[in-house]
């Protein structure tokens, strides 16, 4: 009896780490138009407007959750919904101003969730002017993009346990920020942004 040899394909690299669905990627790149990639980190959302090219993906335009505390002043977390869409409306008028008016969004391998942070940070996208092929129902409420549920959740807490309060919403305590603020907060900010886009442009 002939034994058979067991052939074992290793997946990719950034597929076994959990960063690149290549199949999806595939589709995508046929498209020959720039991809709208967004990734989540621990602490942040990225996004980016990229041209694939055989040596690698070249960025015509970035965001990034950082950016938006250290140059904007975003006094909340990094990595909320509001912050995935200003990283996204950011991201969308750097890439007007680069010639890009168009994309086809990217997630790599996450799940398409409605209403989620990749698709809050899709509607910034879009908000700026970008045309990117999509689907209305899976963009999250204007209520949500400017924060009112974590307004919301924040009162609740504060009226019925503020110790929890105090603990869920420590990092926004100890820099004197007060969640409950963080509508007029995205406003400020998403002028701000738009702002300083206008003075790139005209110098």
């Amino acid at each position: 009896m002939v034994k058979r040899k067991v052939i074992r394909r290793v997946p990719f690299k950034r597929r076994r780490k959990g960063l690149t669905d290549y199949r999806m990627r595939m589709k995508t790149l046929l498209s020959g138009k720039p991809l709208l990639v967004v990734r989540k980190t621990n602490t942040q959302v990225i996004v980016q407007v990229v041209k694939p090219e055989i040596k690698g993906d070249r960025v015509l335009a970035q965001a990034t959750g950082r950016e938006l505390r250290t140059k904007f002043g975003w006094p909340a977390s990094g990595k909320s919904t509001p912050a995935a869409y200003l990283a996204g409306y950011l991201a969308g008028l750097r890439a007007l101003k680069a010639g890009v008016k168009e994309a086809i969004l990217y997630i790599g391998l996450h799940r398409a969730v409605r209403g989620s942070r990749v698709f809050a940070a899709l509607k910034g996208a879009l908000d700026a002017g970008l045309r990117i092929p999509h689907s209305p129902e899976v963009l999250p409420s204007e209520e949500r993009v400017k924060g009112l549920h974590i307004v919301d959740y924040a009162r609740m807490l504060k009226e019925t346990d503020p110790e929890a309060f105090e603990r869920q919403f420590s990092a926004y305590l100890k820099t004197g920020f007060d969640p409950e603020k963080i509508v007029d907060a995205f406003e400020e900010v998403k002028k701000r942004i738009e702002q300083a886009v206008r003075l790139q442009v005209a110098e």
